[in-house]
């Protein structure tokens, strides 16, 4: 389940910069007029458009559901779902909260993650204990004709907790690497998207691995000896990881690109800075690098 924001599905930006400058009375007379007027897409519509598809696959069923959440009003929205029917998307459940945070909709809806273009709207989410990233402005976006889906996340403060990431800050990189070869064996409690993790093998495991239509990658700065926790831990979970890259510090765009990734989360704005210039980034604002 895939809560999003309207900014995030599709391009809302002149839009919006009318309500900055001119305020809601002009934003939404902007909308009423342009009600028929089809959006283009946003930073994670290539996202939910493959996302959608998986529900076509082999026996089909729904593995995957869309849901909008929205802080335009049910009058302003009108341009949104018509925008969704004329882009065929099969996106039926709203909320629009005129204005109003609509993250207290995560919970009843039973969504794994929320993707906004507000980031105060996803650290409210974080806050509440649901996995959400706020959609980085990217120099490229990949094309839904592409076969895989390719998911792409870091691990400390992502899908792990930020344990391991508060000594590393606190005590150094030395410590840091004597910690996680002494816990080697003790798996990392789970940060903010081990769940939806968790969905995607689910969905794999419908498939051969040769043949899943899914492929994930942890793409982390650690480097050995750190990288055997990370190992056991989704050994400990039970769940499959394609590809797993050691970076030891590297900037992550270039091995992203080469991954292919969909998107790829991670919680700090330097790594999301590198990234978003190859490929469509959700910056997570969690744990200790994100701490004020």
């Amino acid at each position: 389940m895939i809560a999003i924001s309207s900014r995030a599905l599709f391009d809302l930006e002149e839009s919006h910069r009318i309500f900055e400058k001119e305020g809601v009375e002009a934003y939404c007379r902007y909308q009423r007029e342009r009600e028929n007027e089809v959006l283009q897409p946003g930073a994670a519509y290539p996202l939910v458009e493959k996302l959608l598809k998986l529900n076509q696959l082999g026996q089909a069923r729904e593995r995957v559901e869309v849901i909008l959440l929205s802080r335009n009003s049910a009058d302003t929205g009108l341009r949104i779902f018509n925008s969704i029917q004329e882009h065929d998307l099969p996106i039926t459940r709203a909320a629009f909260t005129n204005g109003v945070s609509p993250f207290k909709y995560i919970e009843p809806f039973g969504a794994d993650v929320f993707l906004s273009s507000l980031a105060e709207d996803v650290a409210s989410t974080l806050q509440a204990g649901f996995a959400a990233a706020t959609m980085l402005p990217s120099n490229t976006q990949r094309s839904a004709s592409q076969d895989k889906l390719s998911i792409a996340f870091d691990g400390d403060a992502v899908v792990f907790s930020d344990e391991a990431e508060q000594i590393y800050k606190e005590k150094g990189l030395v410590e840091f690497s004597r910690h996680e070869v002494n816990s080697a064996r003790r798996p990392l409690p789970g940060g903010p998207f081990r769940n939806m993790l968790a969905a995607l093998h689910e969905i794999q495991s419908e498939f051969p691995a040769d043949e899943s239509p899914i492929r994930t990658a942890i793409i982390t700065a650690r480097a050995a000896p750190a990288h055997e926790r990370v190992i056991r831990t989704l050994r400990a979970w039970d769940i499959r990881i394609d590809e797993a890259v050691f970076l030891g510090g590297l900037p992550k765009g270039e091995f992203l690109r080469t991954f292919g990734a969909d998107i790829f989360f991670d919680d700090q704005q330097g790594h999301c800075e590198s990234a978003r210039q190859h490929v469509p980034t959700g910056h997570v604002p969690h744990g200790v690098a994100n701490s004020t």
